[in-house]
């Protein structure tokens, strides 16, 4: 059973950088996994942590009796996102590609059973 959830979708971040985030907190206790992303220098951990915090409003309002000390990070999933294409121009009249990723970063809170 889930108790919230909350997707963040074409964050201009690519999905692999963003796995590589989401991989810490997988599973951790949602206190736990704010604090490693406080803590961690990449793009995507801030990204991350609002998301964590939307999930736990999301939680408050649905069930006002839930307990915020027992949910944890059941699934989070980043898929990829549209991507956009632009052009750099090079020497003697070229353009090579370049291609911006986004991602579509989704998060299930469950409460933890003990």
């Amino acid at each position: 059973m889930m108790i919230a959830k909350a997707s963040l979708r074409s964050v201009r971040v690519s999905p692999q950088k963003a796995r590589l985030v989401a991989d810490l907190v997988r599973g951790e206790d949602v206190e736990q996994a704010l604090d490693i992303l406080t803590f961690s220098s990449k793009k995507s951990a801030h990204f991350i942590s609002k998301l964590i915090r939307s999930a736990i409003s999301n939680a408050e309002n649905q069930n006002a009796e839930v307990d915020l000390d027992s949910l944890f990070i059941k699934t989070i999933t980043v898929d990829g996102g549209p991507t956009l294409k632009r052009f750099r121009p090079r020497a003697m009249g070229r353009a090579t590609p370049v291609i911006k990723r986004t991602s579509h970063i989704t998060l299930v809170l469950d409460k933890r059973e003990e």
